[in-house]
């Protein structure tokens, strides 16, 4: 149970639309684990006898939201870190994949969802299997998810069922416990289709439909890579066209990557409300592309940003796509402005909960859940403090700072990382567990 509370701090920034900088403010948390009042301090209501008041020593902001990641993938870290995509995947990830159990998968979420929440991340958009044991990860550790659990008709994956059992499935699950459960709401249930090249055309609209039945989000990867999909750009232009004719898009749809895309996908996009998980670093390591991201932006395209796995990232820290983000859009362009930190700093917050479909998440606002990062200013990076003009602040935090001064985050209210380090799991003993299942698949392999 949370109790009330209130956060003062020298800073904060809610994330709103104009990346608003707001000085001596104050945050209040209610019981239920959603924002009150955010502003000035000067403003602030009274408040009741014996609710805690903290005073906090730099800049508080909401969690970020990672839109795209297979955390799981923790205990693959660094296979394969040579190859590009497809050899990636078919030679050596799926292979490693086949040998793990549901207890690995639940190992290696636990130590991706610490190594979020240090970072400052609060929710992540997970793809992969044995979703129960995911869920039972994160609410260990205290962090966020939107689970769209795995479908696909890849060869090897057959030990799982069909794709037809594998829909079936979510939609029981969404069906007996709800699309959103657990304390604050910290599980979502959606679908995961894959892709256009892991599942039959006839795979797609089904899986659309179950998702637009429940209001859940469905999940894709799109376009990664020109190889993948080089068929159905031959029968059909592309795969947003082909998603398009066959009813995937008019519900709430996040395609992740969306690298190689035509004015015409673009436009459908904006036309569809899709939503695009950015992932800049996954991208440059597997050579995939670079996402037109100015171009998605200019259209109205909601983008957020994602990490992608572990093992094809390798790390799980949104501060550095945000980074990159913003540079390969400006070495797009040739224009330095092309994307300010502002801009960068909101695609990980307010942006990845539109993209996703969300309204109570990725800004500091009433009835918002009180998902919040506290990052200290013990950091060159803010040595000349915080009496600075707002624009060298925001620069300061995203270029120079990153995640290393995350010092403390809640989830609903609930703090689950204080002075750095997880208040729920000893996460040496977690990296443990993760070493165990590591060293068994390469014995294996």
């Amino acid at each position: 149970m949370v109790q009330a509370f209130r956060l003062h701090a020298p800073v904060v920034l809610p994330c709103d639309a104009s990346c608003s900088v707001v000085r001596d403010a104050v945050v209040d948390v209610g019981a239920d684990g959603r924002l009150g009042y955010v502003g000035p301090a000067s403003n602030a209501p009274v408040l009741p006898e014996g609710v805690a008041v903290r005073q906090l020593s730099g800049i508080l902001l909401p969690g970020l939201i990672n839109t795209h990641a297979h955390s799981p993938m923790t205990v693959l870290r660094g296979m394969g870190g040579d190859l590009p995509l497809m050899s990636w995947l078919q030679d050596v990830i799926w292979p490693a994949e086949g040998r793990l159990g549901a207890d690995d998968v639940r190992t290696g979420m636990r130590l991706g969802a610490l190594e979020m929440l240090r970072h400052g991340v609060t929710t992540s958009v997970e793809m992969y299997f044995y979703g129960e044991q995911m869920v039972e990860a994160v609410l260990e550790v205290g962090s966020r998810m939107v689970l769209t659990p795995a479908v696909i008709a890849a060869p090897g994956w057959d030990r799982l069922g069909s794709w037809l059992h594998m829909t079936d499935q979510i939609s029981a699950w969404i069906d007996a416990d709800g699309l959103r459960f657990g304390p604050g709401e910290r599980i979502e249930l959606g679908y995961g289709p894959h892709s256009a090249y892991t599942l039959p055309a006839e795979a797609l609209p089904v899986v659309a439909a179950e998702a637009k039945q429940r209001g859940a989000l469905l999940h894709i990867h799109v376009a990664e890579s020109l190889a993948e999909d080089q068929h159905v750009r031959e029968a059909h232009g592309s795969v947003p066209l082909l998603l398009n004719s066959l009813g995937v898009f008019g519900g709430r749809v996040l395609t992740a990557h969306s690298v190689h895309l035509s004015d015409v996908d673009i436009q459908l996009y904006a036309a569809n409300s899709v939503g695009v998980a950015h992932c800049p670093g996954s991208n440059a390591k597997l050579a995939s592309g670079t996402a037109r991201l100015l171009d998605l932006r200019r259209h109205g395209v909601h983008v957020g940003l994602g990490t992608d796995g572990p093992a094809s990232n390798d790390d799980l820290d949104l501060w550095q796509e945000l980074q990159l983000s913003a540079m390969l859009a400006r070495l797009a362009s040739s224009d330095a402005a092309a994307l300010t930190a502002a801009q960068a700093l909101l695609m990980a917050t307010r942006g990845g909960a539109s993209a996703i479909g969300r309204d109570d998440l990725g800004t500091l606002a009433p009835g918002y859940w009180a998902d919040l990062v506290h990052v200290d200013l013990d950091d060159p990076a803010f040595a000349a403090g915080l009496d600075v003009p707002d624009p060298q602040l925001l620069s300061n935090l995203v270029w120079a700072a990153g995640s290393r001064r995350v010092q403390d985050v809640w989830v609903a209210g609930s703090p689950v990382v204080a002075a750095g380090e997880s208040t729920q799991l000893d996460r040496a003993a977690a990296a443990a567990e993760v070493r165990k299942v590591t060293h068994r698949l390469l014995a294996d392999a």
